[in-house]
């Protein structure tokens, strides 16, 4: 007579464990064993671990220190973020303003006072408001990302025209910084002899020094366009170069006016009007002409000019 197999043993209900499919079991761990183990052995929550990230920690903040400390030597950290608070609004419409400053009004920069002392001693200060609530404000940021626009810009261009190489931005950036700084030793110069000693004056010509790019690249961009790939030339790159040049050269001498001509009733940081001698002023008015129509003209005429067999600036066929 046929029986049906046993049911197979039921395992205990106090033991942990599963089935294997080699008939046997394995346990579980039990009791406290039911939890990993710590990650990285430990190593997280090890009180050496622990202070060596301290002691890391410590290190950068004291090399933070020592570079601003450094740089603050040469140049106020605090006076240069204000240099780069901007908006893109304000970008875009900073850059209609270079190329198109005609009609622009009016060129003043807005001021705001701020409140000194105590309740019964008080004393006002102005201070200028930052680029991203003055279209007239002078800013760091459009320059910086136009000095690298054009470095790649150039880069681009010789490799449209098949004749890129390695070297072509290595040139471009070295050639377009050695301009940069020669241009802010002829700023520091003229500081120097026109009796400017305020620093946020000299980074404020800074600033305005590198708006130059912007009419740099569009003449690059329409010559490359009109020419066909044959470099800056002829009278179409003439036409765009002359025309970035004064739009450059108008903003410029309209901007600054209120840094090197201020007028005598506006206030100032300490709240008093800020007076020019007869003398000094009419050595301030030569150099802003000088600066903004020669100076500028011959650093974009340099820094306009391309190769069309290299793509870097420097010697060319034809007119530019």
């Amino acid at each position: 007579m046929m029986r049906s197999p046993p049911p197979p043993a039921s395992q205990s209900q106090g033991g942990s464990g599963y089935g294997t499919p080699y008939g046997g079991h394995m346990n579980q761990p039990t009791g406290g064993g039911g939890q990993f183990p710590p990650a990285f052995g430990g190593f997280m929550n090890d009180q050496t671990a622990q202070m060596g990230f301290q002691l890391g920690k410590s290190a950068v903040t004291a090399g933070q220190d020592y570079m601003e400390q450094n740089l603050n030597r040469y140049v106020s950290i605090s006076a240069l973020k204000h240099y780069f608070n901007v908006t893109t609004s304000y970008v875009l419409r900073k850059l209609v303003l270079v190329l198109f400053p005609w009609r622009h009004k009016p060129w003043s920069r807005q001021q705001r006072p701020a409140t000194t002392g105590s309740q019964d001693q008080s004393s006002y200060s102005y201070y200028f408001l930052p680029p991203r609530e003055d279209l007239n404000s002078p800013d760091m940021y459009i320059p910086v990302m136009a000095f690298v626009t054009y470095v790649l810009l150039s880069a681009l261009l010789a490799g449209l025209r098949g004749s890129f190489h390695p070297e072509v931005m290595g040139t471009t950036f070295t050639y377009a910084l050695f301009v940069v700084i020669f241009e802010i030793l002829i700023l520091k110069l003229g500081t120097y002899l026109l009796a400017i000693t305020n620093e946020s004056q000299l980074l404020d010509l800074i600033a305005y020094s590198g708006y130059k790019f912007v009419g740099v690249i569009v003449t690059l961009v329409v010559s490359e366009i009109v020419n066909l790939g044959q470099g800056t030339g002829g009278w179409a790159s003439w036409t765009v170069f002359m025309y970035t040049f004064l739009a450059n050269a108008f903003f410029l001498l309209r901007s600054l006016k209120y840094v090197l001509l201020p007028d005598s009733s506006a206030p100032t940081g300490s709240g008093m009007p800020h007076t020019v001698a007869r003398s000094q002023r009419n050595r301030r008015t030569q150099f802003l002409f000088l600066y903004a129509y020669v100076v500028q003209f011959l650093f974009m005429w340099v820094l306009s000019k391309q190769d069309s067999s290299t793509g870097r600036a420097g010697k060319v066929k034809g007119v530019l």
